[in-house]
């Protein structure tokens, strides 16, 4: 079992994660949300301010102080650069 750091000693299993997203759009807010009144919610980030949120095989919500790309990078898949526009030609 791979184990991945998410900050200030925590960890999550690498084959249970199924998604690392970034918190500040509102469908994510609302995944939050639900998961906090569900009781689905772990929050790792130490009452820092969110910058990950993992999503687990299990419907947990994880929050991280972590970026993103900082825990995919643990993870083993580094994080895809995005593209950037293509430039229109005149």
């Amino acid at each position: 079992m791979k184990l991945i750091n998410i900050g200030f000693g925590n960890m999550v299993s690498a084959e249970r994660l199924v998604a690392v997203v970034s918190p500040d759009s509102a469908p994510i807010k609302r995944v939050i949300k639900e998961a906090r009144e569900q009781g689905r919610l772990i929050d790792a980030s130490y009452g820092r301010s969110t910058r990950a949120v993992l999503i687990m095989d299990s419907d947990h919500v994880v929050l991280s102080a972590l970026q993103p790309e900082t825990v995919a990078g643990r993870a083993g898949s580094p994080a895809q650069p995005e593209p950037k526009a293509a430039e229109e030609e005149v």
